[in-house]
């Protein structure tokens, strides 16, 4: 499209606002670029995003926004800033967009919020691996829509969350920012939160599309060899939920590249699959500094300007957090003929059109910021300690759980005192205060150690720090060693720290070559045993362990991933008794590094057999957590319907116990003969009910053709006729109801809009 004469005003500002096609019209090819751009002042201090330092950032916003600007890269989210003096700081640069330039159109504002918004004072929820732990897409949804509305309310329209990549290798640093390795839970947990934000009008921004998470050795970054079927049947299932049922209005693209083509210049993910098979009508950003790496990383283009040509052809509306390459780079390829101006109106567009959406393009910002906002009230407390009990996973128990209060408690630990250890890399205490060492973090958030002290008043309380989380230093174990002879039972609280780029133990570049407990804790956490005591071990991680060796010797070992601000209490509450703990294992428990990657979704053959001599069978299984009441499941029928029409399976839970809690009831089924191999078990159902003591309820999910389906030979997505095994439990090895039922009809291709999510009815019976 060749420049076009802008509208006639009588002042910047001072206009009818134009409809979309006609505004695009209107802009110079500058005017066009400075729409799919974004701006962000970093700041000093360590990188929090890949390469941040090699690139120069312009010296002033208003030299860059003279001709309007399309994004505002994280105004609250990159420093410790008050958050109502930056929203006044806000509403006057929108003001001065709106008035000053020619066209007067806003920017878009992003932040991140895969925790919380990424805000100094903000509340900080537990991380995304926690939600898997959970099981309840309704909690999610709610807290995603808090943190919506305090987001819309600082003028915030666009959250970078959720992670719908599907974990592949606990090995990988960013296995906390995503929810499982089961991609029906993803999916389902992912889009509870997708709807959730967008229902307070901030549009969420699903990532990473797509492959990230089955990098080469979990390396960061690393290539991935995932085949077709793999990337269809498994990595991509999340993204199309969340996109055909959950309605996403953004998606960020990959920084992977898969069998050698590097996702941001991918026609056929980025527009074949997302757009034309799916209906994405959204826009496309790119993760930072993505479109550059094309050049800089993957090596896939002469110079930036070929770099945007490609990342525009294949669909990346946005480039963010700057203009690297599609301000100056794109407009010479454009002028030079080598990048067609067509691509650039396409995407702009379709910015303008978001900013639609959003109410922006007609936004005048006359009205003013937000005085008083709660960040962090009774309202967000509530939510993020319902968050936390839920997914506490309580792994192991010899039955010294729960705790009546000891008289002498011995607290041990590198993580048992640390605030930073209830958070992931993307909260703000650990993805910004680490470069601020003189600010306070923002937030109470009561340590493991206080919330026992809170919650065992009476007793007699020692403390040792025992060693570093990453560190060769055992100097403090023999400390540790006479605290623990002396209480009644110790209490040791070890795992992870969560930063960014080898700067911590779990996080983005944060990867592991081994599953071991990082640094000396397991010497620790042996010579503390080794006294006689009762140890209750705490596991504070990003990523499961291989704890194996723990999980007989401990009195009981309770597992949390990163559970935020009210993460403390809500493990005193399960260590007292006070919180029944109903987490379960949204990740299986590995027994080694060298059996990985693993995923209980293998073929017979991925599984332990008799032609090899090493197991891969994991310590604790997908699914697993025990409570501190017993649930009893029986009466399964299993109604089988047609390849058509699916199934619909029934039980009946009784809570068999003396005391309330909630069951994670989950439904697996087995393809047993197929056209190309099948996983030995795979989620297809499940529901999270709440039963007082002696209560029983009747528990019926509709499973619908979708997922029974898969990619066949030709690469369909079919059901296929024939018998398939059916069990209900409290984990994938559970299988003490088990029923056979055999699919009827033809072979079914399943068409993109059957419905997805499981459909559950829950009849409280006595």
């Amino acid at each position: 499209m060749t420049e076009t004469t802008t509208v006639q005003a009588t002042a910047p500002g001072d206009r009818l606002r134009p409809s979309v096609p006609e505004l695009l019209s209107s802009l110079s090819l500058e005017e066009k670029l400075a729409q799919i751009v974004g701006f962000w002042d970093k700041g000093d201090g360590d990188a929090v995003a890949p390469l941040q330092g090699a690139f120069a950032e312009p010296t002033s916003l208003q030299d860059v926004a003279a001709g309007g600007l399309g994004h505002l890269t994280r105004v609250y989210g990159t420093t410790p800033v008050e958050p109502v003096e930056r929203a006044r700081w806000l509403w006057d640069f929108q003001r001065w967009l709106v008035t000053s330039t020619w066209h007067g159109i806003p920017a878009l504002v992003h932040e991140e919020c895969l925790t919380g918004l990424a805000a100094w004072k903000a509340a900080t929820f537990p991380t995304p691996l926690a939600w898997g732990a959970a099981w309840d897409p309704d909690l999610v949804h709610d807290m995603a829509a808090l943190v919506g509305r305090t987001m819309r309310q600082l003028g915030v329209h666009q959250g970078l969350a959720p992670v719908l990549d599907v974990v592949r290798d606990p090995r990988w640093g960013r296995v906390e920012e995503a929810i499982s390795e089961d991609p029906y839970l993803v999916a389902t947990v992912g889009t509870g939160y997708v709807e959730g934000l967008q229902s307070e009008g901030v549009h969420a921004t699903l990532k990473h599309f797509v492959g990230y998470s089955a990098s080469q050795a979990g390396r960061n970054f690393a290539p991935v060899h995932a085949g077709p079927r793999e990337l269809e049947d498994v990595l991509l299932a999340p993204f199309e939920m969340a996109v055909v049922e959950g309605g996403v209005r953004s998606v960020m693209h990959s920084y992977a590249e898969v069998d050698g083509v590097p996702v941001a210049s991918d026609p056929h993910l980025l527009t074949g699959v997302l757009r034309d098979r799916w209906g994405f009508d959204g826009t496309v950003v790119a993760d930072y500094f993505g479109v550059a790496f094309l050049h800089l990383l993957h090596h896939v283009a002469g110079d930036l300007g070929e770099a945007a040509g490609q990342a525009l052809q294949a669909g990346v509306d946005i480039e963010l957090p700057t203009g690297d390459a599609y301000l100056k780079p794109l407009a010479d390829a454009v002028r030079a003929g080598t990048v067609d101006e067509a691509l650039v109106d396409r995407a702009c567009a379709r910015a303008l059109r978001q900013k639609e959406e959003l109410g922006l393009l007609g936004a005048t910002f006359e009205d003013g910021p937000p005085e008083d906002i709660e960040l962090d009230g009774p309202e967000h407390r509530a939510l993020a300690a319902r968050m936390a009990q839920e997914s506490v996973v309580l792994l192991a128990n010899d039955g010294t759980l729960p705790l009546p209060e000891p008289r002498r408690v011995a607290l041990i630990g590198p993580n048992a005192d640390r605030l930073a250890a209830l958070f992931g890399c993307y909260s703000f205490v650990n993805h910004v205060i680490p470069q601020h060492p003189q600010t306070d973090p923002g937030i109470e958030a009561p340590t493991v150690r206080e919330a026992l002290l809170q919650e065992w008043p009476d007793a007699s309380h020692a403390y040792s720090w025992g060693c570093d989380v990453d560190s060769e230093d055992l100097s403090g174990v023999p400390d540790a060693v006479a605290a623990a002879r002396e209480a009644d039972v110790a209490v040791v609280v070890v795992g992870d720290s969560s930063g960014l780029f080898g700067r911590a133990t779990s996080g983005e570049g944060c990867d592991r070559d081994d599953l071991e407990l990082p640094g000396v804790q397991r010497q620790l956490v042996e010579a503390v045993v080794a006294t006689g005591t009762p140890v209750v071990l705490v596991l504070l991680t990003g990523r499961p362990y291989a704890v194996d060796w723990a999980l007989g010797s401990c009195a009981a070992v309770v597992q949390a991933f990163f559970p935020g601000e009210e993460g403390g209490q809500a493990l005193a509450g399960v260590l007292s008794g006070r919180v029944n703990p109903s987490g379960h294992l949204p990740v299986s428990m590995p027994r080694s590094a060298g059996s990985q990657p693993y995923t209980y979704l293998h073929p017979p053959l991925g599984g332990d057999t008799d032609v090899t001599n090493l197991s891969s069978r994991p310590a604790l299984p997908f699914g697993h957590g025990l409570s501190y009441t017993t649930f009893e499941l029986d009466e399964l029928e299993v109604r089988a319907a047609s390849t058509a029409a699916g199934l619909e399976v029934g039980v009946r839970v009784r809570n068999t116990g003396t005391r309330a809690g909630d069951d994670v009831v989950q439904v697996y089924a087995r393809d047993l003969v197929a056209s190309v191999t099948r996983p030995v078990a795979q989620l297809v159902g499940y529901a999270r009910v709440s039963l007082g003591a002696g209560e029983s309820c009747a528990v019926t999910l509709q499973v619908p053709p979708h997922r029974l389906s898969f990619s066949g030979r030709d690469g369909r997505r079919v059901v296929e006729p024939g018998d398939v095994e059916i069990w209900v439990g409290d984990s994938v090895e559970d299988r003490r109801l088990l029923q056979t039922v055999t699919l009827t009809g033809e072979v079914h291709e399943v068409q993109l809009r059957d419905p997805r999510r499981t459909t559950v009815d829950v009849a409280l019976g006595g």
